[in-house]
């Protein structure tokens, strides 16, 4: 009896129902907090309180997504932050834990190189292009931020960028 109603609240934690009566899968992304900041405007009444936040999507299995959020409280921005970052995911072509070629992109101020390395080297990447190439699954690169930006939501872009533009040949 224990037994069955250990496996029922197990299930349930697994499964979501929705308003309409469906049930819904448990979410395959991971996510991750890149950045979150506090933003402010001068009004007449004084200083109006805005939140950004920057979050990274990924299976682990090639998909990742970048999105930024903005909202009256941190939860709001997180939400909006998440909804942009599961609609923008990108597919990363991984062969052998690694990218098939070096390639180098630029977003705004950005620059990044990215390098694949030999099995077993590991993620060899600082800040934003770790965290990113974490969640999409890549086990050995090598990278390297080329610009003076230290601006997470252009690195996060032009990574994405590097991504896009690495196309295999269909065997």
């Amino acid at each position: 009896m224990e037994k069955a109603i250990l496996q029922k609240t197990l299930s349930d934690k697994k499964e979501k129902t929705s308003l309409s009566g469906g049930i819904k899968k448990e979410d395959e992304f991971e996510s991750r907090l890149l950045d979150l900041t506090r933003t402010e405007r001068m009004t007449g009444g004084g200083r109006r309180l805005r939140f950004r936040a920057v979050i990274v999507v990924g299976d682990r299995k090639g998909r990742v997504g970048v999105g930024v959020g903005k909202g009256m409280d941190v939860a709001q921005a997180v939400e909006k932050a998440t909804r942009m970052a599961k609609k923008n995911i990108i597919e990363v072509p991984i062969i052998d834990g690694t990218i098939p070629f070096e390639v180098k992109a630029k977003y705004g101020a950005a620059k990044v190189l990215l390098r694949p390395q030999k099995k077993g080297r590991g993620l060899i990447a600082g800040g934003t292009v770790r965290i990113i190439c974490d969640l999409a699954g890549i086990e050995d690169i090598s990278s390297k931020v080329l610009s003076k930006s230290r601006n997470k939501i252009n690195n996060a872009r032009a990574v994405l960028l590097a991504f896009e533009k690495l196309k295999v040949r269909a065997k």
